[in-house]
């Protein structure tokens, strides 16, 4: 697994657009991720059904910051947007607790109540990641979505 986080926005390639949004570890800011998404797709047309399927997939990741990384304590949970012609590429990392020991994924444990998250990410996703935040503490999740060409 590459555990490199994404090119900051000043330092993407030419045709990349880069968008780096931090938001309170809280459910009502979620939005604010999926409205962020809609803003950069008027730069490149995802479609209407990839734009849905990715809303999705980020409030899944983003949820998942939510409920599980600081506990009842404040926190933040950066997202970054990496917009390329052929794909967008979506990360969204805290400083929060952590996986601690890691587990397999696709254990029995990823079925309970809310747990099926990072499954249907997969689903949506042509590449996933996730691990520990470079650095140690807290979270990454990472995953790419590969795009048609424009017109398509």
């Amino acid at each position: 697994m590459n555990t490199e986080t994404a090119v900051p926005p000043w330092e993407a390639e030419a045709d990349t657009r880069a968008i780096r949004l931090t938001i309170p570890a809280k459910a009502e800011y979620i939005a604010l991720g999926r409205l962020a998404l809609t803003g950069l797709s008027r730069f490149r047309p995802l479609g209407e059904e990839t734009l849905a399927d990715l809303k999705l997939a980020l409030t899944e990741a983003c949820s998942n910051s939510v409920r599980h990384a600081y506990g009842q304590a404040e926190g933040a949970v950066e997202i970054l947007y990496e917009l390329h012609e052929d794909r967008l590429a979506i990360e969204v990392v805290d400083d929060g607790e952590g996986f601690g020991e890691a587990r397999p994924t696709g254990t029995d444990d990823d079925l309970v109540e809310g747990g099926l998250g990072i499954a249907i990410i997969k689903a949506i996703a042509d590449e996933f990641e996730l691990g520990p935040k470079n650095g140690g503490r807290g979270s990454r999740l990472r995953f790419v979505k590969l795009l048609p060409e424009p017109g398509r």
